[in-house]
């Protein structure tokens, strides 16, 4: 009997076993209410130290980066061309990339500056310690020139996103960022550029993180505040997803920018709509944002989390015409 029950006991065991659930399965999360009234927290009404690139009075200025086919200058004006048609107005700046090496006052950018956009200039640094160390001391004064030369205020984002895990062996640490920062501002200062407006951008995560403070330069420093925020890989309320950043920012006498802002593919076209006009009343409602700016591309070699190009979704485009259509976003 005892060896009888000693196997049914065992039978048990062994379909318990097949039967639970697995231990490392993670439950299932709540979708985020997109329906909540957001939060004010950057309500600072100014006035605001920004540089020669003012903020508007009412309101908030709407650009984007669209990545054309072709990195050329005529694929670069094509592209921006396609969405200004598509959405029915022009866009107030347009942000756009450079390399460390790559000449600012492009073709392109000129084509912009003539349909009577502005600027954003995203502009990859190098090396922070070889900067400090005068190794790029002539290309930095070749792009002060270019940019003086351009002849209207300009946002130029130095080296965006320093806050990146990733980049940390460039940037060193926030020190060396920080003095970077303040070398080539001066170089910029003796080649008599004063048309810029210096944007400073970390990422979202880097505030959640709590790491992305040590690389701000300091108000004297720096013109607008900025922040790149993605509903990624987590799908949150964008207020949820830069809230840190939020609540830090609205300590500062400046504006902000929304330098990259997307929703990802992965989600869905319903929930990237509904993500899309809940982050035209965050914005509305943080009255501190003076600019936002889409990041309308889907990059190559990147999966559906890090592919937010708005174009082609019927429903998640809509909702972007929405923002663009608004009278807010038109000052």
């Amino acid at each position: 009997m005892r060896k009888g029950l000693l196997a049914s006991v065992l039978v048990l065991l062994l379909l318990g076993g097949c039967f639970s659930d697995p231990p490392d399965q993670p439950a299932p999360q709540p979708s985020p209410d997109l329906t909540a009234p957001p939060r004010a927290v950057a309500i600072n009404p100014g006035p605001f130290q920004a540089g020669p690139f003012a903020p508007p009075k009412r309101g908030a200025y709407f650009g984007a980066w669209i990545k054309p086919d072709q990195l050329t200058h005529v694929g670069r004006v094509a592209a921006v061309g396609t969405l200004e048609q598509q959405m029915g107005r022009r866009l107030d700046f347009i942000n756009t990339y450079r390399r460390f090496e790559q000449m600012m006052g492009t073709s392109s950018d000129q084509a912009f500056l003539d349909d009577d956009s502005s600027l954003m200039i995203s502009w990859a640094t190098g090396d922070n310690r070889s900067i400090l160390a005068g190794e790029h001391d002539e290309l930095i004064r070749k792009q002060a020139v270019a940019i003086r030369e351009i002849k209207k205020p300009v946002m130029l984002r130095m080296r965006w996103e320093m806050d990146r895990p990733n980049l940390r062996a460039t940037m060193w640490s926030g020190e060396d960022y920080i003095a970077a920062w303040r070398y080539v501002r001066k170089i910029f200062r003796d080649e008599g550029t004063t048309n810029v407006s210096w944007v400073w951008c970390p990422t979202a995560e880097g505030f959640i993180r709590g790491d992305a403070p040590a690389f701000y330069p300091g108000d004297d420093q720096v013109d607008w505040t900025c922040v790149d925020v993605y509903a990624g890989f987590e799908f949150q309320p964008i207020g949820q997803l830069m809230g840190p950043f939020l609540q830090w920012a609205a300590q500062r006498p400046k504006p902000i920018v929304i330098g990259e802002f997307g929703v990802a593919k992965a989600w869905g076209s319903d929930a990237r709509a509904d993500w899309m006009k809940d982050a035209i009343r965050t914005f509305k409602a943080n009255k501190q944002i003076k600019a936002v700016a889409y990041f309308e591309s889907d990059p190559e070699g990147n999966g559906p989390n890090q592919q937010f190009q708005l174009t082609g979704d019927k429903r998640a485009f809509r909702a972007l015409l929405r923002l663009a259509k608004d009278p807010y976003f038109n000052p």
